[in-house]
């Protein structure tokens, strides 16, 4: 990710993700996203290497997961985030 601040706000993140704040911060509640919490009203940030970091290892279990699940020509979705 070229010139980005070394640490992004949970906004930031949700919208390289293209994805909601809400979902952002369970993913860093969860621990699935490691972050810090600065300042008096511990406000959360995330790392660009976490984040590239995380990126990476999405793309590893995306890649399990379809070796698991192979495509199914029968199988219709209605949208892009199936999760079945």
């Amino acid at each position: 990710m070229a010139d980005l601040p070394r640490f992004l706000t949970l906004p930031d993140v949700a919208e390289i993700l293209n994805t909601s704040v809400a979902q952002v911060y369970a993913m860093v509640r969860r621990g699935d996203l490691p972050a810090i919490k600065i300042g008096g009203r511990g406000q959360w940030r995330v790392s660009e290497a976490d984040l590239e970091e995380h990126i990476a290892h999405l793309r590893v279990e995306t890649r399990k997961f379809i070796d698991e699940h192979p495509f199914d020509p029968a199988e219709t979705a209605v949208d892009d985030d199936v999760t079945s």
